[in-house]
């Protein structure tokens, strides 16, 4: 009698427990809150901080290091601030400006087709196993060939034209696309999955209702990647594809080749810049697409 009492004893407080329980998590959920990480001050004198490192760095070694480490001429590494003086003059900063615009077009438009072929492909796979499984093994292959390579080839075949500087910029920046956008595919819940089998739910709804909003963190995190390899994919295409129109690339090399080197290391920093910026800008839209339905893992310290 006893443990039956305790037994209905227990049963008889347990439900006023799991209703106060289930009341304060309601309460805590209701609170409103903010999930943007907190910024500390070292996010703001970090970035400072280390380009000011850099800067000296590189002070360091135009000055010493050339000499006292590699025995060469201190004229192969200019300070930043003749660079940067002579990158500003009327003559050639209009050519770097010109050829800079130029640069941006290829890689916009090589990045643009990478992102339609790319997005296309990694849907088809994932909405076929026998698709993937052909394909898959031929995008590695691509991806492991080395762009310089290829490039002779291209330019054999295709020309010297802009055609083959796009081509080029398809080539290394498409695989992170198809294999970021098939990761997001196949990532998504499978107790949702579930439920859309459950609702009767079409393939084309359950892709876009279910599996593209999944996917829309990895799909951008792999715009970001191949933003950068776009640059890398159009200055390579115009080292080696000399005739059409100047970029950056083409300016790099005719500057080097002219031992003109606070030019040449001018148009290196404007390649590093158009990278960074094609990536923060895919970042400020990957947030703005995205938005905050997803809560990152990482925590500031």
């Amino acid at each position: 009698m006893t443990a039956l009492s305790n037994e209905v004893g227990l049963g008889a407080t347990a439900p006023s427990i799991s209703e106060s329980t289930l009341a304060e998590a309601q309460e805590v959920a209701s609170q409103p809150h903010d999930q943007t990480p907190t910024r500390h001050i070292s996010d703001y004198v970090g970035p400072p901080i280390t380009f000011a490192v850099f800067i000296g760095f590189w002070y360091l070694m135009s000055d010493w290091g050339l000499k006292h480490l590699f025995d060469k001429p201190k004229f192969l590494i200019p300070e930043p601030h003749v660079v940067v003086h002579d990158s500003l003059q009327s003559v050639p900063r209009g050519d770097l400006l010109r050829g800079l615009g130029y640069t941006t077009q290829v890689v916009l438009i090589g990045l643009g087709i990478s992102i339609v072929l790319g997005m296309a492909l990694a849907i088809a796979m994932a909405q076929a196993r026998w698709l993937e499984r052909s394909v898959w093994p031929y995008l590695v292959a691509l991806q492991a060939i080395p762009i310089l390579a290829m490039v002779p080839l291209i330019g054999s075949i295709m020309g010297y034209e802009v055609n083959s500087r796009i081509l080029v910029c398809v080539i290394i920046s498409i695989f992170p696309i198809v294999s970021n956008t098939l990761f997001g595919l196949l990532s998504a819940d499978q107790g949702q999955h579930d439920l859309f089998t459950l609702r009767n739910a079409s393939r084309f709804t359950r892709l876009w209702k279910l599996q593209l909003p999944a996917a829309m963190p990895s799909v951008f995190t792999g715009f970001r990647i191949s933003a950068g390899l776009s640059v890398v994919g159009a200055i390579v295409g115009e080292l080696f594809f000399v005739r059409g129109g100047k970029g950056i690339g083409a300016l790099l090399d005719q500057y080097r080749s002219r031992n003109i080197y606070p030019l040449a290391f001018g148009a290196l920093v404007l390649c590093a810049v158009l990278g960074i910026a094609v990536f923060i800008i895919f970042g400020w839209i990957g947030k703005l697409v995205v938005g905050r339905w997803y809560v990152s893992t990482r925590k500031s310290s």
